[in-house]
């Protein structure tokens, strides 16, 4: 999130990093520019636990950048909370970085090799110490820390007084621009400009670096043009349904996606019942395609956190119970059509199964708004090696069984290609095809991701499916 050119810059970050706490749990972050001075406050959690007033009080200016993340690369810790702030030279730049940049480790043992100190170990920094050794104006010194990156990369830059936007020439992760009356605004996501009352008014493109100073705002493309490759999961679970994401209503593809599935694989059923929050917008669409009542029969608890105090006389499925709980009287003796948007290592699924067992379901059909999902994704989604990938490693019928579903069916990747081409956009779909744009053996150097698709201790946080 960033924004330049408005008297409450940091409550507004603020606002718009309360918007998109779901692209992030872990830590959060503001960094202001006022009177030729930084301020910076950042902490591990929630945005709310670690903003109040009186900590927004003390972060004056007109511009402001802000942060929330979940890691891909580089540990989980306070050190690696973003914005990274920095002084190089005579300027201060600081760092907000969505994305997986690829080649990293290569470019942080060059620049140690030449005297570099880091202070982290994410890979965003990288961006700062290339900055710092770069020459030229501003505009050659930012064309030149772009050129030397690879992989995802949408990212804002406060340098001095400059509030910058820049996005990897393939465009993996989402970047928006809008304007708050004569202030601009650029959030990962639309839903952030809603908040606050801004107006969309554009993506920024990919290989695009915008630059706004003084309420003027000038754009570059330095970078040579690639193949447009947008992150279709984007669409199919990480982004908010009330977002414009690469231009598109999420809200409208995931209907699309349940549409698409109820063609493909139909089912005769007394409900179709959604696994909230994600699959919750695809079994809609899967109701009105299939002519199925659509029931909320699973009823989530909003409150879980990664971690719970769990009760020393241990309760049957406590982690599963303490986040989901079916609703008996809609769903005993009835035959289910359960939507899910993916299936990463099929442990919840085959909990909720059998919940909706136990609570007197005579039949459960699985339903899964996407391909299977057969490869990790290195361009800043965290998903786990192939190896823990159960699509990877089983068949669909293998799958059935681990799972005790009575029936599975997964969308194609053909239909969500003829999804996708509606949308005209060029997107990346390799966690389900395998075709990476940038080469597997590049990408499998860059850092380990950490496991955000695991449990925590008893309990399993929202990304697991």
């Amino acid at each position: 999130m960033g924004i330049a050119g408005h008297p409450e810059a940091a409550n507004l970050t603020y606002l718009g990093l309360y918007a998109l706490q779901h692209r992030g749990q872990e830590s959060a972050g503001i960094v202001t520019r006022d009177g030729g001075e930084n301020h910076i406050h950042k902490g591990m959690g929630l945005v709310a636990e670690i903003f109040s007033q009186p900590v927004l009080a003390t972060l004056p200016g007109r511009i402001a950048i802000g942060h929330v993340r979940y890691s891909t690369a580089g540990e989980s810790s306070l050190r690696n909370a973003m914005p990274f702030l920095a002084s190089t030279g005579q300027s201060q730049i600081a760092v907000a970085h969505n994305g997986n940049l690829t080649n990293a480790l290569a470019i942080r043992s060059e620049l140690e090799g030449h005297g570099s100190i880091f202070q982290g170990t994410m890979d965003s920094e990288v961006f700062v110490h290339l900055f710092a050794r770069a020459r030229g104006t501003l505009e050659e010194r930012l064309g030149d820390m772009c050129s030397r990156v690879r992989g995802a990369w949408s990212a804002v830059f406060l340098i001095d007084d400059v509030l910058v936007a820049a996005r990897d020439p393939h465009g993996f992760r989402p970047l928006s621009l809008g304007r708050l009356g004569p202030a601009w605004v650029v959030a990962s996501e639309t839903c952030a400009f809603d908040l606050i009352g801004a107006v969309y008014e554009r993506d920024v493109e990919p290989g695009e670096i915008v630059m706004i100073r003084r309420g003027r705002l000038r754009s570059v493309m330095p970078l040579p043009r690639a193949p447009e490759r947008l992150c279709v999961f984007e669409h199919i679970y990480f982004a908010r349904p009330d977002s414009l994401v690469f231009g598109a209503s999420v809200y409208q593809t995931r209907k699309q996606l349940g549409r698409e599935l109820a063609k493909a694989a139909p089912v005769r059923a007394d409900m179709v019942v959604p696994v909230l929050d994600s699959g919750s917008v695809s079994a809609l669409g899967y109701a009105e395609a299939s002519g199925i009542p659509y029931e909320n029969a699973l009823i989530r608890n909003h409150y879980v956190r990664r971690t719970f105090i769990e009760p020393e006389q241990s309760i049957r499925m406590f982690g599963v119970r303490v986040k989901h709980n079916p609703i008996r009287e809609l769903v005993a003796g009835k035959s289910l059509v359960v939507v899910e948007d993916s299936i990463v290592r099929g442990t919840t699924l085959n909990k909720l199964v059998t919940l909706f067992r136990g609570a007197g379901a005579r039949e459960v059909h699985i339903r899964v708004s996407s391909p299977p999902n057969t490869g990790p994704c290195y361009y800043g989604i965290d998903t786990p090696k192939r190896a823990d990938l159960i699509a990877a490693n089983h068949s669909v019928e293998e799958i059935r069984r681990m799972i005790g579903a009575d029936s599975l069916a997964y969308l194609s990747l053909e239909a969500l290609r003829r999804i996708e081409t509606q949308m005209k956009h060029g997107f990346c779909d390799a966690c389900f095809s395998g075709d990476y744009i940038i080469p597997v053996d590049e990408v499998g150097t860059a850092e380990p991701q950490l496991p955000l698709f695991e449990p925590g201790d008893g309990a399993e946080p929202e990304p697991e499916r």
